[in-house]
């Protein structure tokens, strides 16, 4: 005879789909952190490639970037993971608390990456 769930695993059943759209949240910051490490390598990598101008600043703020991109990859991927727990928590206390300082971080280091990249194509021009 199959046991009959408690009343906390009644709860859980019925925040299923709040628990697998905090998993597509986690995945979707996958694919974000990979995608930003691969604009770095790929900016890294044509201009070393290309070889447009070589001036040896031009060439020291490209790694710079390349790593910059790596960093800020590294950075998405410990913040998601975070959050995902911490979500996952929450849904199992059934409580919930916006993120703001993730959020925060995430955006100034993409503004950061961003004005890094046109510094760079003003530089090679």
């Amino acid at each position: 005879m199959p046991r009959q769930p408690d009343q906390k695993e009644k709860n859980q059943l019925s925040y299923t789909q709040q628990h697998l759209a905090n998993e597509r949240t986690y995945l979707a910051w996958i694919r974000t952190a990979i995608s930003i490490v691969g604009v770095g390598f790929l900016a890294t990598s044509l201009h070393f490639t290309m070889g447009a101008t070589r001036n040896q600043f031009v060439d020291v703020f490209t790694i710079a970037l390349g790593i910059f991109a790596c960093v800020f990859g590294l950075t998405i991927i410990f913040l998601a993971t975070q959050n995902y727990n911490k979500k996952r928590q929450q849904l199992l206390n059934e409580t919930f608390i916006p993120s703001n300082m993730s959020i925060t971080l995430i955006s100034s280091m993409l503004i950061i990456m961003i004005v890094m990249v046109i510094i760079y194509f003003f530089m090679i021009m």
